[in-house]
């Protein structure tokens, strides 16, 4: 099922995060920059992640004891200090998303400036330097990847070449990519939102959270690695949370499986590659070094 299966702590049968992109109102601020100011529904919509979701899913993980990531744009980083601070009293990582989650590719050649400016919140807000990234969008770029090894990340979550975590590797470094998919985030079956130019239909909680099941059973069965990405103002509310919950607590009451942050799974995998006690594959960048016709 997986050529490559890597041996997980304590012999786990599988690696599991839920991470959350807590992007909160900064996606209205960067589609509409003109007038998002005056656009009330859609910040509400937004700030329902960082006010109401997050305090609901922080509870629910110190009950059951579990550390997990959080992704989130410098601007809603230095707009939502309280919330951060919550995360980060609880143990939870807090890993680099942007400024204001532009899209990578939308300021190609000037990703420098935007970059640098979230570590500088980090280091204000949090009190230290992030060592993971996720591209918002998942749009990431050579010229970002070149920015997280210059500046000592440990991993990028962006990016789909596997099942299970792998290395990129440049002539620069490397670094752990801990690989997303569309089939386990919760944009598809939950994004409803017009002002930036999606229009999902909705599906009811358990519909649209079934196939993250499906692909969970799939992973636990081939002792891979099962991530959620999750937008809290998204599966953060109520009915869909509490679907999560359950899940989680039937999950870890029946299963063999080791949940971490992704900074935990980095760690763990970039210690097997370095000591070649397992084999870990290599994806060489940049894949190409112009446009292919």
């Amino acid at each position: 099922m997986i050529q490559n299966p890597i041996t997980w702590p304590n012999n786990a049968r599988c690696a599991c995060a839920i991470s959350f992109d807590m992007d909160a109102d900064s996606l209205i601020h960067i589609a509409r920059p003109k007038d998002s100011h005056d656009r009330l529904y859609p910040i509400s919509m937004g700030r329902y992640g960082p006010t109401v979701a997050i305090p609901r899913i922080l509870d629910t993980y110190r009950r059951l004891g579990l550390k997990q990531s959080f992704f989130i744009p410098g601007w809603c980083i230095e707009t939502y200090p309280e919330t951060v601070e919550a995360i980060l009293k609880d143990g939870h990582e807090v890993g680099h998303h942007g400024w204001i989650h532009e899209d990578p590719i939308s300021t190609k050649g000037h990703q420098r400036e935007s970059f640098e400016k979230t570590l500088a919140v980090h280091e204000k807000v949090c009190g230290n330097l992030p060592k993971g990234y996720r591209a918002p969008v998942y749009n990431l770029t050579q010229e970002v990847v070149d920015l997280l090894v210059e500046y000592d990340f440990n991993y990028d979550s962006s990016m789909m070449a596997d099942d299970i975590p792998y290395i990129i590797k440049t002539n620069a470094g490397e670094l752990v990519e801990l690989p997303v998919h569309w089939g386990t985030d919760d944009w598809p079956p939950f994004a409803h939102y017009d002002e930036i130019g999606y229009m999902m239909p909705v599906r009811s909680p358990s519909a649209g959270l079934a196939g993250f099941w499906e692909e969970f059973n799939a992973q636990y069965e081939a002792g891979g690695f099962f991530m959620l990405i999750v937008h809290p103002f998204l599966t953060g509310r109520l009915a869909r949370w509490k679907l999560v919950e359950q899940w989680l607590e039937k999950t870890l009451d029946t299963h063999d499986v080791w949940f971490a942050p992704l900074a935990d799974i980095c760690a763990h995998v970039k210690a097997a590659h370095e000591d070649k006690d397992q084999t870990i594959r290599v994806e060489h960048l940049p894949y190409y070094d112009s446009p292919q016709q």
